[in-house]
């Protein structure tokens, strides 16, 4: 699976133009289940092309944009479409059904 890591300047361009399904994830490096995702999540089964990792504390702009509150948060991206947050434990399985429900919602723009 691919990993890329997105800053401000770059994550809209990048998103609009990534093909297939993106999670996208806002991390801090003081936040514990942040590093246990950074670490885990890629090794897990995810039916996802790439796993887009956001710096929460170096990138204000998109975090605001995206209203995060809480670390780590998740977002699903497909063909450059908002699928909205993805609100699970952070576990492969329940990343692949929360993936599912919010896949079947209509898509939205980018914030």
């Amino acid at each position: 699976m691919d990993q890329l890591q997105l800053t401000d300047f770059d994550l809209d361009q990048q998103l609009l133009a990534l093909p297939g399904v993106s999670l996208l994830i806002f991390t801090s490096l003081g936040c514990s289940s942040c590093r246990w995702a950074r670490h885990h999540l890629p090794e897990q089964s995810i039916p996802v092309d790439r796993l887009c990792w956001i710096d929460a504390e170096e990138n204000g702009g998109a975090v605001q944009r995206y209203g995060v509150f809480h670390l780590p948060a998740m977002f699903v991206v497909r063909d450059g479409a908002l699928f909205g947050p993805l609100r699970t434990q952070i576990s492969a399985e329940a990343i692949t059904a929360g993936l599912a429900v919010a896949l079947a919602t209509a898509p939205d723009e980018l914030p």
